[in-house]
């Protein structure tokens, strides 16, 4: 009831800030971009790909925003900044294309009401957010929402969400209450409209979840109907965006900095780059206070599937005890059942250090030649929530001072 109270209150702001600016969105040509995991990257990836190729194009994301050639912080642990701003934004885009990265609280809390998408991109829908939609159905169903609103849909036909967005899809058709023309799918499979058999690219960013990524971007831009050459060449040189797999240290050991915070996420970037580490895989993560407890486990689980070392720490704990996410985060590594018995569990080190600045100073205290430290989690936020509000942090120059303790120095 508070929630359905709440989103009366955002519709308001909705509906405001799109006559206080203009209904803005309706002279630009909208692209909405959700998903549980590779949102922000397929979203700097699409915008790339149109600025390279001489379109006027203006961005939203987790990262910030680019609008009119300027850019903008959206404030702290914002990804679909507030009614209000969003509108704000949009009207000084003025025109072109705008490429918004767009959330399933978003969607369901009607932020992005009165926005006219032209393209509604779903990446994936994993384990995430159950403890604001309950149901991982609700969650598909809020997902959806965006792609209902989109004149095209662009969906991962690989990703375990397809049958239920497809069932979806034919019975809103058949009742004729969709606005979409057209669905498109994309996958590894031949079964998918664009594969990369279909839309043979290059790209140099690792792992196959940037396959899919990059997949996406290569949908949206051909229906925008963006010149094939254009889209590789922008594929080409495109590098991910801020805290996305990104070394910043690499000499006798590396320093990685990511930004995955859920178990798909963490499956992906540690199975990526497990294959190339010579030495030790060092994890250094938490969770996120006050949010979905259920996945903490899973996260623990897949960690200790590829990572010799972990070291749990606090990621905006809010007002629960560090020390007990640590605990469920833990307890994941401990399941026992043939599918996910972690064979190697004694030999996994796993540390607590509550304090993050402490616990990354460990990890890369303890590196030796070879070892890989990934650090995830925070990657580009400025701020830490300890359930007094937001205080100052910065990933980097955590990695920075713990580097400059050893004698070292992090890369420019």
């Amino acid at each position: 009831m508070l929630q359905r109270i709440k989103n009366i209150y955002h519709l308001g702001n909705g509906i405001l800030g799109n006559l206080r600016f203009g209904f803005p969105s309706h002279k630009l040509t909208v692209i909405g971009v959700t998903g549980t995991d590779g949102k922000t990257t397929t979203t700097s990836l699409i915008y790339h790909v149109l600025s390279t190729s001489g379109r006027n194009a203006s961005m939203i994301s987790s990262v910030g925003a680019v609008i009119g050639g300027r850019e903008y912080d959206v404030g702290f642990h914002v990804t679909t900044p507030s009614s209000w701003a969003l509108q704000k934004f949009i009207k000084e885009a003025e025109k072109g294309f705008l490429v918004l990265e767009t959330t399933s609280h978003a969607l369901d809390q009607f932020r992005v009401w009165g926005i006219k998408f032209d393209i509604g991109v779903l990446t994936n829908i994993t384990h995430e957010h159950l403890d604001y939609h309950k149901t991982y159905h609700k969650y598909v169903e809020a997902k959806a929402k965006l792609l209902e609103m989109s004149r095209v849909a662009i969906v991962n036909r690989d990703d375990k969400s397809y049958p239920l967005i497809n069932s979806k899809f034919a019975r809103l058709a058949a009742k004729r209450e969709i606005r979409n023309s057209k669905l498109i799918t994309y996958g590894m499979k031949d079964n998918a409209d664009l594969n990369p058999k279909k839309f043979p690219f290059k790209t140099n960013m690792i792992g196959e979840f940037n396959i899919y990524n990059s997949l996406a971007a290569i949908a949206v831009c051909r229906a925008l109907g963006i010149p094939d050459e254009d889209i590789r060449t922008g594929l080409k040189s495109f590098k991910p965006p801020i805290g996305r797999e990104e070394v910043v240290y690499k000499k006798d050991f590396t320093v990685m900095i990511d930004f995955a915070h859920t178990p798909n996420a963490f499956e992906e970037i540690l199975s990526s780059i497990k294959p190339s580490i010579k030495g030790r895989l060092i994890h250094v993560f938490g969770s996120a206070g006050l949010r979905d407890n259920t996945k903490r486990p899973i996260m623990g689980r897949v960690s200790s599937k590829y990572a010799d070392i972990i070291v749990l720490t606090s990621e905006d704990p809010r007002s629960e005890s560090v020390e007990k996410i640590s605990d469920e985060i833990e307890s994941g590594i401990k399941i026992p059942n043939s599918k996910s018995q972690i064979t190697n569990k004694s030999k996994i080190q796993i540390y607590k250090i509550p304090n993050r600045q402490e616990a990354i100073q460990f990890a890369i205290k303890i590196a030796r030649k070879g070892d890989l430290v990934l650090t995830t989690g925070k990657s580009h936020e400025k701020s830490m929530n300890y359930g007094h509000g937001e205080v100052p942090w910065d990933e980097y120059s955590a990695v920075r001072k713990a580097l400059k303790g050893l004698g070292l120095k992090i890369k420019d």
